[in-house]
């Protein structure tokens, strides 16, 4: 990675392989948050279902270019970032595309490293977040190989450990072959509803199993985060007094204050 991007910018996926956990609105709103808190902020749809670009307000039908273009080496990718809502905050979008892009890097020589190439040739932001697609394919690992480390977002039921080990198994996996300084980062729990027992059970015994890498900010589920994305639009914009909006801004500044990092609210 180039020196101006890895002195200054941190990169940080947004991963779980396991769909229908708040991925997404977590990458959108933990990224709005930033930017609320001053910093600049670069999220990369790295899904081809391109939730996050249409979280944003991008309409997929008028990109001519994104993420794919970007990653086949068809456009620079400078021209493929896109301003959106927020002051701070700006977007490389995606769509259907990037299905293909299996088949269109299987023969290149390092194409676990193709995403992490691309980002050394942006200008530094004080955050990159990749919100990877819900599987442990070919664009994950290149998401994996192209951070600095990982935020798990794990809906509160069940099931929220299953998966989850394999998940692990995948970035000790990149940590060992591409990515040596790749760490976790933090789990997240979300669509947390207080009025259910079994939500606190799980919550008790994944913050017993994993300590200190689980988030003390739980983001509750709420209607108004449910509905945000079909306005596209982030929650602080859609609704910024909700309860949402309350759990992603105090998420960002726990974020930030784990780092180490002043931010001005």
């Amino acid at each position: 990675m180039a020196n101006s991007l890895s002195q200054k910018t941190k990169v940080i996926s947004i991963a779980n392989q396991k769909g229908g956990v708040g991925k997404t609105t977590t990458a959108v709103n933990l990224a709005a948050g930033l930017s609320l808190l001053q910093k600049s902020v670069l999220l990369i749809d790295c899904d081809a279902q391109g939730n996050a670009t249409s979280g944003l307000g991008l309409v997929h039908s008028e990109l001519g270019r994104h993420l794919y273009h970007a990653i086949v080496g068809l456009v620079d990718p400078t021209e493929v970032i896109h301003p959106t809502s927020m002051k701070n905050l700006f977007i490389i979008p995606s769509n259907t595309d990037l299905v293909g892009i299996e088949v269109d890097l299987a023969g290149r020589e390092g194409k676990e490293g193709v995403l992490r190439d691309l980002l050394a040739s942006i200008d530094p932001f004080d955050y990159i977040l990749l919100d990877c697609p819900p599987s442990l394919g070919l664009m994950t690992i290149n998401a994996l190989t192209a951070s600095d480390s990982v935020i798990i977002p794990m809906q509160c039921e069940y099931y929220a450990l299953e998966g989850l080990s394999q998940l692990v198994k995948i970035i000790r996996l990149v940590k060992h072959s591409y990515n040596p300084k790749l760490h976790i980062e933090g789990l997240l729990l979300t669509m947390y509803d207080y009025r259910i027992r079994l939500a606190y059970q799980v919550a008790c015994e994944v913050r017993t199993h994993f300590r200190d890498l689980v988030y003390r900010t739980t983001i509750p589920r709420n209607v108004k985060l449910s509905e945000s994305p079909s306005h596209g639009k982030p929650i602080f914009i859609y609704e910024p007094r909700s309860k949402g909006a309350e759990s992603y801004l105090a998420l960002a500044m726990e974020f930030l204050r784990r780092k180490g990092v002043s931010f001005q609210h």
